[in-house]
């Protein structure tokens, strides 16, 4: 490690003063100190859920902070969204141990950004090595940096990390005026399949409603902790989120907490948690109390194009996985993450599987680009 730089870890995002955390953060706000305090706040991230706030502070000199990373001593892999049990598995059959390990990401978000919050002039390397030093000083198993931007995962690569590739489905602002110009750019099919789903979303009897920040009272917070609980135990997940987060949230990100919400008659019966960047806005969670037709597709994808239009945005990145999103204008696009592994055994044999993992995620993607709404030139 440079001998000039100095790497501390700290067991709250409250050690580091907002002012001096965002400067580095820029807008992203997964990784912005509001953010991170209401998941350590509320209690969401801590001792209960097995995520502990490890963040790393990496010193010049004279003391001032050249790098920050919002990182997690963790006993376990879960709220990840990037899977390495099977390289836990492997480790633990050889009698090794791998948990715990260092996860440098945004709690619980499978949201890209940057990940490695760097001072101008303070490269990628510096802080990949001191993250190397601070696992081997506490002889843990690996350090994972997940979601991150291409470039920081070059970097990475260069400094002899395993990189990885994932993939999401994410939509594209093409300068569309409004919803319908948005559809005159699909296939005859597709569009009249998106109408006729907003037609049954929009024809079973509710009200939508989109709320920010300040809008968003106690009870609503309320009901949406609900719909979101409910959803965890469909898909027989765990709540990391405790119910003093989304009112925490609203409360510091203000307007840039984005919630679209269903109501029928005076009750709250569905809504969809986005977050609002410079030009993106991310999908965060979504929950429903009833069945009603396509809903969740008009809240989770119709009215955040509908809202990226309106405002203006680039791109909506609506969560991970999802191939029916494709149908719904949400193209294929690649995610980054990159690792490194103490034991050279495992090391090795990780390295040959994301050889192999990357070919066909390549392959995969292809695949689905194949499968894209848009007309063709000379398509109706």
């Amino acid at each position: 490690m440079d001998t000039a730089l100095t790497l501390d870890l700290t067991p709250s995002i409250h050690d580091i003063p907002p002012a001096e955390w965002d400067a580095l953060a820029g807008a992203n706000p997964f990784v912005s100190h509001a953010f991170l305090a209401a998941v350590e706040d509320s209690g969401s991230t801590g001792a209960r859920t097995g995520w502990l706030p490890r963040h790393a502070v990496l010193r010049d000199a004279g003391g001032t902070i050249a790098g920050l990373a919002p990182m997690y001593a963790k006993g376990h892999s879960y709220g990840e969204y990037v899977f390495d049990h099977g390289w836990a598995h492997a480790l633990e059959r050889a009698g090794g141990q791998y948990y715990p390990k260092l996860q440098v990401s945004s709690p619980f978000s499978p949201v890209p950004g940057p990940r490695l919050l760097l001072r101008q002039g303070t490269p990628v390397a510096a802080m990949a090595q001191a993250l190397v030093a601070a696992c081997q000083g506490l002889e843990l198993s690996s350090v994972h940096v997940t979601f991150c931007t291409r470039s920081e995962w070059t970097a990475l690569g260069d400094a002899g990390w395993l990189r990885r590739s994932g993939m999401q489905f994410h939509w594209h602002n093409r300068g569309y005026a409004d919803f319908e110009g948005f559809l005159a750019a699909l296939s005859s099919r597709k569009r009249k399949s998106i109408r006729r789903e907003r037609r049954d979303a929009q024809g079973a009897g509710l009200e939508f409603v989109t709320l920010r920040g300040p809008e968003i009272d106690a009870t609503t917070w309320n009901a949406f902790y609900g719909f979101y609980t409910s959803t965890v135990d469909r898909k027989w997940g765990s709540a990391y989120l405790t119910r003093r987060f989304f009112p925490l949230l609203g409360e510091r990100l203000g307007e840039r907490v984005v919630l679209m919400l269903a109501r029928s008659g005076r009750q709250w019966v569905a809504g969809a948690l986005n977050l609002l960047g410079p030009d993106t806005l991310y999908g965060r969670n979504w929950g429903c109390r009833g069945d009603w037709p396509f809903l969740h597709f008009e809240l989770c994808y119709y009215r955040a194009i509908d809202f990226a239009i309106a405002t203006g945005l680039a791109t909506v990145e609506a969560g991970a996985q999802g191939e029916h999103k494709i149908q719904r204008g949400y193209l294929p696009t690649a995610t980054y993450s990159a690792h490194w592994i103490a034991h050279s055994g495992l090391r090795r044999a990780v390295a040959n599987f994301l050889e192999e993992e990357t070919a066909e995620k390549a392959a995969q993607m292809q695949a689905l680009a194949e499968l894209s709404p848009y007309r063709r030139d000379g398509e109706d």
